[in-house]
Formats: C-alpha cells, sequence, structure tokens
C-alpha cells in the first residue's frame, strides 16, 4: 500500500470522530506543517483566517509547550481572545487536542464536535491514529547523492535536457532522479521537493 493510501486509511478512521471536523498539522517546522489535512466547515475558516486566529489559537500555543492531549473545555487552557466562544458559533462547541513528536517536528492536531464532550476512550484512539500519522510521514533525514544532483539542477534554473546533459545522463534518469526524490520527500510537485530539501538542509 502507498504512503498516500495509507494516509487515506487512517483519515478515514478518524472521520467518524470529529462530526464538526479537524484540523491535523504534521511535523510542524518553522511554523508550517510538512502536511495538513482539515474537514472544519469553510465559514469557520474563513472566519478563523480573516481574524489572525492563527496567532491567537490556545491550542497552537498549547501543542507547542507540551505533548499529550487536552480537551478545549479543561480550565487550564487560557482563551483571552474568546477563541472557543467564537468557534462554537460556528458548530465546533466541544473541542479535543492532540499534540505529539519533538519541538523541532511538532504535529498538533485537534478535533470538534458539537454535541458531547470527547470521552476518554475516543480520545486515546484518536491519539493512536495522530501518532501513526506522524510517525508515517517523518521526513527524510537525507537523499542520495544522485537525487540531490538532480535537485541541484533543477534548482538553478536547469530544463530537464540542460540538467541531464550537465550530469550525463540520459534525460529519463534525470526524471527518474528527481521522481524519487519527490517520494522521498513527500512533496507533489518538483518545485516542493526542493524548497522541502532546502527546509531539512538536505541541498
Amino acid at each position: 500500500m502507498s504512503l498516500q493510501a495509507r494516509i487515506d486509511l487512517e483519515l478515514r478512521n478518524l472521520a467518524p470522530y470529529a462530526p464538526e471536523g479537524y484540523f491535523i498539522g504534521l511535523h510542524i517546522r518553522f511554523t508550517s506543517p510538512l502536511m495538513s489535512f482539515q474537514t472544519y466547515d469553510q465559514k469557520w475558516l474563513d472566519h478563523y483566517t480573516e481574524n489572525g486566529y492563527a496567532l491567537r489559537d490556545p491550542m497552537t500555543a498549547w501543542g507547542f509547550s507540551t505533548t499529550g492531549w487536552i480537551r478545549w473545555s479543561d480550565p487550564k487552557l487560557l482563551d483571552p481572545f474568546g477563541l472557543f466562544k467564537e468557534a462554537a458559533g460556528y458548530g465546533l462547541k466541544f473541542g479535543v487536542t492532540i499534540s505529539c513528536g519533538p519541538i523541532r517536528s511538532r504535529t498538533i492536531a485537534s478535533f470538534a464536535r458539537s454535541d458531547r464532550e470527547f470521552e476518554t476512550a475516543e480520545i486515546l484512539e484518536i491519539e493512536k491514529v495522530v501518532h501513526r500519522l506522524h510517525d508515517m510521514t517523518e521526513p527524510p533525514h537525507d537523499l542520495t547523492k544522485a537525487q540531490i544532483e538532480a535537485l541541484k539542477c533543477i534548482a538553478g534554473g536547469d530544463r530537464h535536457a540542460a540538467a541531464a546533459a550537465k550530469l550525463g545522463i540520459s534525460e529519463s534518469a534525470l526524471k527518474a532522479r528527481i521522481t524519487a526524490a519527490r517520494t522521498r520527500l513527500m512533496a507533489r510537485t518538483t518545485a516542493e521537493a526542493i524548497q522541502r530539501a532546502k527546509d531539512y538542509r538536505l541541498l
């Protein structure tokens, strides 16, 4: 089973637990996740973005300060901007946030319901899935020399034919190296692969 198929399967497992949607940010580095998935209502997402809540979200602050899980109703959570009250107006009345992984590559995921609090047994099952998603999308620690050379050529502005000539290989061999690098970096495009390789200091 491909990585994408495994991810899709885990996301399908999560859906029934969060009738009002979820947001999962996998391996957040430099404030940006390696991958993210969300199923919240678009009206809430638009409201969240328009009001700049990403910088004031108590769940983000909590997720970067600790690991484990916490219900949104926990009195220990500080919400000076009233984000939870706003979210409730969009149906996100009850929620749980899960955080895992090292601070340099943290995964933070939130799940919402409108009808009741999440039960502890449910949270523990959700947490298992989040941990699996975190583990299966662990960024690579290296690329092969051939993959690095190919990406460097494209990053430098060479087209495929020119890059292949520079490296003394066929164009199909160059494409194979780039495809392998994209797969290893879990990138959809070559440009995304180059950016991730730079972010991970592999280029």
